[in-house]
């Protein structure tokens, strides 16, 4: 069964633990990144968005600051399911 490797951009949620943050598609499936870098600019962008909200006064200085997503590699099959690196299936 031939894997493709790639990234997902995670964050800690206080009821679900780790989900992932970013989706696309009319299906709602999980983004997935060729490389690191294209998944740590799509956290720039989100950032970005947050700094500019703060300089035009509609979010808070420590919220427009925080950076709580993070990368993940994970391995995609053939079918499309997602794995992550301890082997749990993303959804």
């Amino acid at each position: 069964m031939m894997r493709r490797h790639g990234f997902c951009i995670f964050i800690n949620t206080f009821f679900e633990g780790a989900v992932p943050s970013v989706r696309e598609g009319d299906h709602d499936r999980v983004a997935v990144f060729a490389t690191q870098r294209e998944a740590e600019l799509e956290i720039v962008d989100f950032l970005t968005m947050r700094l500019q909200q703060f300089i035009d006064g509609e979010r808070e200085f420590e919220d427009a600051i925080t950076v709580e997503e993070y990368v993940v590699p994970v391995d995609v099959l053939p079918d499309g399911t997602v794995i992550d690196e301890n082997g749990n299936v993303i959804r």
